[in-house]
């Protein structure tokens, strides 16, 4: 691979939803992370090891997205993948944070919820991770 002519670094992945502050509040409840920037429509979230954070932005006309994917319904645009130590130990927890489970199972050995505006997140396990 060529390197590229400019420097660039992932930054916080922005959800879209109705109130960027009750998102937001779920997330932080969800990984203890700080909220670091909050103003009317927008709230950021730094992971405190450094990895992306996540940025909330309230959008009028917000419609929560379908997934999996039914024709004429709103697409997903992204889903976050989230590396847990415990699954069944991070199934309580989302659930305890208002996280909907997802009706089926679609890859064996990991969880899918859908946040409180309807994005889906999936925890999953690494037994080759090294927690610090």
């Amino acid at each position: 691979m060529s390197p590229i002519p400019v420097k660039i670094r992932m930054r916080p992945i922005v959800l879209d939803c109705a109130d960027a502050h009750a998102l937001s509040d779920f997330y932080q409840k969800l990984l203890g992370w700080e909220k670091t920037d909050v103003q009317k429509d927008w709230v950021l979230m730094r992971d405190p090891a450094g990895a992306v954070g996540l940025s909330f932005q309230a959008e009028p006309g917000y419609q929560p997205p379908v997934w999996p994917e039914e024709p004429d319904r709103q697409q997903k645009m992204l889903h976050i993948d989230f590396l847990v130590d415990d699954l069944k130990a991070a199934q309580q927890h989302a659930l305890a944070c208002g996280a909907r489970p997802a009706a089926e199972v679609f890859f064996s050995g990991v969880r899918t919820f859908y946040d409180p505006a309807g994005h889906p997140f999936c925890f999953f396990t690494d037994p080759q991770y090294r927690w610090e």
